[in-house]
């Protein structure tokens, strides 16, 4: 009886949609008003001492976000002592407060539910808290801490020494971290960017140099705070006045004196040995920063050429060749120095000459004639489309705006944005193109074991053989 029951309804279904299909909107004709959205806007205002604050409401939920920007990283790490940025981002909280160890921190944070999180990275260092709003008080008055009165707990700090020499002494066993690693360090040879720690560099790192390098750079005019979240203005002022504003930092405000990335190009085959059935390739030369007047066309250039899935190196490479899994290429733009264009894939052994061309080829190609109208079109609506999943949340929100005053963007540099996208044109991508793309004198890292390639690497030029003892 219940099956006879269903089959009725099946039949009911099947009608009703034969009888009504003309009824039926065909989603490939279907026409929709533009998507409008406006970035909400967050309020900037001065601590006492002259710290930036951006600020922006939401009591949607009972949550605060904060964080600190700080101007530092490892950029700034002295002669024999790189890796002394990361140590100092990850001991802040790690280590503990002067008024706590870092076991009593770890305990009360995670009693409240709250957390307070440090880490410091190439040129930009954060300190950040989230908490529920009843507990923002203490949480806040912790952070402060951390921020401004980290201890460097030696036992802590040991055990985070012994981690990174761990991670140095195995940092070749994963053929991609290893690919990626030579070719930063090829790309910014001579600079701080290419300089990567070492047993010997982290071993030298002691307690005193910490306190030395935090005494530096973390101070109140050397950052930028964000607040999100449910919150009380008047409440937060007062109490981020209280903690922060009213610090006076000793001396003036001098950071190193790190120079620019010389513009050079110069090919080179770079061979890292290893026992296995996969060949990791990388390769690229040094790109752009955010104030290249071609900032635009290089965001839809790298759409269509690698940055997607509908890219020209994964059609060729994975969908009609069969040569990856996976394969892009990206322009990776400069906030402060220059930055680099880089592709990347990994294939079987036998193919990796073949594919290595065919990376090549294809960029060389996107410098020879216009891209097609449908690129041009799928590639800007794809990048105004997502253009607002950047905002997802109110701490996203602030962050952006924060990140535009730290990096020195223009002001209306993310509300024009979306509309010098759509002004992008196919004669603007062919020109920057051939400016910046130069297949010529790419890097080219190869990690594998030549035995297997389809052809001697020497086809690509001169072999430098990397020692990864």
């Amino acid at each position: 009886m219940n099956m006879r029951i269903v089959m009725i309804c099946i039949i009911s279904i099947f009608s009703f949609s034969f009888a009504h299909g003309a009824e039926l909107a065909n989603p490939r004709s279907m026409a929709f008003p533009p998507l409008v959205f406006q970035i909400p806007k967050a309020e900037r205002v001065l601590l006492k001492n002259g710290t930036p604050v951006y600020l922006l409401q939401d009591s949607e939920l009972p949550i605060v976000t904060i964080s600190a920007l700080i101007r530092t990283g490892s950029v700034y790490d002295p002669t024999g002592k790189s890796g002394l940025a990361t140590l100092t981002g990850s001991q802040l909280r790690g280590g503990g407060t002067a008024s706590q160890a870092p076991a009593e921190l770890d305990r009360e944070l995670e009693f409240m539910a709250s957390s307070v999180e440090s880490s410091f990275g190439t040129d930009l260092g954060t300190v950040s808290l989230s908490s529920l709003t009843k507990n923002l008080d203490r949480t806040l008055q912790i952070f402060t801490d951390v921020l401004l009165h980290p201890r460097f707990d030696e036992k802590r700090l040991e055990v985070m020494r012994r981690q990174a020499l761990e991670m140095i002494r195995r940092q070749n066993d994963d053929p991609k971290e290893l690919g990626d690693r030579e070719l930063q360090k090829a790309l910014y040879a001579g600079h701080p960017l290419g300089i990567v720690p070492t047993a010997a560099t982290v071993s030298a790192i002691k307690r005193n140099d910490l306190l030395a390098f935090h005494q530096r750079f973390v101070r109140p005019d050397n950052m930028i705070l964000t607040v999100a979240g449910d919150f009380d203005r008047t409440t937060m002022l007062a109490a981020l006045n209280r903690l922060i504003g009213q610090v006076k930092p000793a001396g003036r405000l001098h950071l190193p004196e790190v120079p620019q990335v010389k513009l050079q190009f110069a090919p080179a085959v770079l061979y890292a040995p290893k026992q296995v059935n996969q060949t990791v390739i990388r390769l690229g030369h040094l790109g752009i920063t955010k104030d290249d007047p071609d900032l635009y066309a290089i965001r839809v250039l790298d759409f269509i050429l690698g940055g997607s899935f509908t890219s020209r190196l994964m059609m060729e490479i994975r969908t009609n060749q069969g040569l990856a899994y996976n394969v892009g290429s990206h322009f990776d733009v400069g906030r402060r120095f220059t930055g680099s264009f880089t592709a990347e894939t990994e294939t079987k052994a036998e193919a990796t000459a073949k594919t290595i061309g065919l990376m090549t080829s294809i960029i060389a190609g996107v410098r020879k004639e216009p891209v097609t109208e449908q690129e041009l079109k799928l590639a800007k609506d794809s990048i105004i489309n997502s253009f607002l999943f950047g905002f997802t949340t109110p701490a996203s929100i602030v962050t952006q705006q924060a990140r535009l005053e730290f990096y020195g963007y223009q002001s209306d540099y993310l509300d024009r944005y979306r509309e010098r996208i759509a002004a992008v044109t196919r004669e603007d991508i062919l020109r920057a193109a051939r400016k910046h793309l130069h297949p010529d004198v790419f890097k080219l890292v190869v990690v594998g074991d030549q035995k297997g390639f389809d052809k001697p690497l020497a086809t690509f030029g001169n072999v430098t053989t990397l020692d990864l003892k």
